[in-house]
């Protein structure tokens, strides 16, 4: 795999690309408004208003921004010395330190949170919690057990210690340093936060480029290249401050193979990746209508209709053709957040349950968390049947033939008129902030 880092427009793209075929893209505005939040970024913050209904607290971080503070956390934000120190309380005119959680979204304003998060490459600081945990993708249990003790040996109280997964490789010296490293950041970032007045940006994150970096991409990829002297510059000093042996990796793409875009196809994958259809190499179509509560993936057949009897065995096709490219899909387009994939109806239910697997085997290639809930079709028994509800829509309802039944199980009685069983799955996608589409 290869990172490739670029400028379009006011824009750097940072691109994973495997094959030349374009995985993942992020992006930083170079040309934002310096008010605009970035999450990562912490700041002295001041509370301007406490809404006791929803539990929250409309906290002013930066001069003219406003974000949204849930007071339901746990943690209580620390107080400067400009506010009150007495309790956890959090009241109008109290001045706290936040950290940026998530961007504003449309009519959204930024989320905040007072437990401060410090990313390492191989470790993780949460502020608040209290413990060690290791990334569940290192399966090694000796390995495991390391990690955790040497977490251990750092465990205080109120901080939380996470190993990331490129902690495996990495040398208990590395880790040592990075550890401690992380704790003075945060006593640096208490410190002066206590002197500072509103609106004071305590730590900026680092740009998105350099994060990719940071977060695995280095070790990962065979090669980071860029068309851009001036990224390659950034990117090469970073490197040899903080992981000089990736730095071979690193290479300035050579103009006489072409332009970077056109070889990579970087705009045209773009643009598609703004378009709601997907054609598949079959024929068959994907819908993805992205909504503010979920995510809806319809599977459509398109122009893939098979003349032959055996349709079931063209529909089970399709289907796993849709699941390797819905994974891609999410992924490219960092669709995050409850998604319903509506996969084309099927008879079998050992093909309902391999399509399953393939969906899971699919997104486990995501480095963001992606959990497939499972099909609406996959259970069984009698406990509860298919009916017509409103609208002349199939629901299903309890059979009082099994009051006392608690797990629902639809049967293979199906509605009038119902040929096949529907193959809804539901997935759930971490939210990954610095998309290009989300700038």
């Amino acid at each position: 795999m290869e990172l490739l880092l670029t400028r379009k427009e006011n824009k750097i793209l940072s691109i994973l690309a495997d094959e030349r075929r374009l995985l993942q893209i992020h992006a930083e505005n170079m040309e934002e408004d310096p008010r605009t939040a970035v999450v990562g970024d912490i700041y002295v913050g001041k509370v301007r208003n406490v809404v006791k209904n929803i539990n929250a607290a409309f906290v002013e971080f930066a001069k003219g921004q406003m974000g949204y503070l849930s007071l339901g956390e746990k943690v209580s934000p620390i107080h400067t010395a400009g506010g009150r120190t007495d309790d956890g309380r959090v009241l109008i005119g109290d001045e706290i330190i936040v950290q940026v959680k998530r961007e504003a979204l449309k009519t959204k304003p930024p989320a905040l949170t007072g437990a401060i998060d410090l990313t390492g490459r191989y470790v993780v600081l949460t502020v608040g919690k209290s413990g060690c945990n290791v990334s569940k993708k290192i399966k090694d249990k000796e390995k495991r057990t390391y990690l955790l003790e040497l977490l251990g040996e750092y465990q205080q109280e109120g901080f939380l210690l996470i190993a990331r997964t490129n902690s495996a490789g990495a040398s208990e010296e590395t880790l040592r340093r990075e550890i401690a490293g992380l704790l003075r950041r945060y006593e640096a970032i208490c410190k002066d936060g206590m002197h500072k007045v509103p609106f004071s940006c305590l730590e900026q994150a680092l740009p998105a480029y350099l994060a990719d970096i940071r977060d695995g991409y280095a070790a990962e990829v065979e090669r980071i290249v860029t068309d851009d002297p001036e990224i390659y510059g950034q990117v090469s000093g970073y490197l040899t401050e903080n992981d000089p042996g990736q730095i071979e990796k690193l290479a300035l793409w050579d103009p006489a193979h072409g332009k970077l875009d056109a070889v990579y196809n970087v705009t045209k994958t773009l643009e598609h990746a703004m378009m709601p259809k997907v054609w598949l190499k079959s024929g068959a179509y994907l819908v993805i209508q992205p909504t503010e509560a979920l995510v809806s993936i319809d599977v459509n057949t398109g122009k893939a209709i098979s003349k032959k009897k055996d349709v079931q065995k063209t529909f089970y096709k399709i289907n796993v053709e849709a699941a390797r490219e819905i994974a891609a899909q999410l992924r490219l387009r960092n669709l995050s957040g409850i998604i319903l994939v509506d996969f084309i109806d099927m008879e079998s239910e050992q093909d309902q349950k391999s399509l399953l697997e393939l969906l899971r085997q699919e997104v486990r290639k995501d480095q963001v968390q992606t959990t497939v809930d499972g099909m609406n079709t996959a259970l069984t028994g009698n406990d509860y049947q298919w009916t017509l509800g409103t609208g002349g829509l199939p629901v299903l309802k309890r059979n009082k033939k099994n009051p006392q039944t608690t797990t629902p199980a639809p049967s293979r009685a199906m509605p009038p008129g119902a040929k096949n069983m529907p193959c809804n799955v539901n997935v759930h996608r971490a939210a990954q902030v610095t998309n290009w589409d989300a700038r």
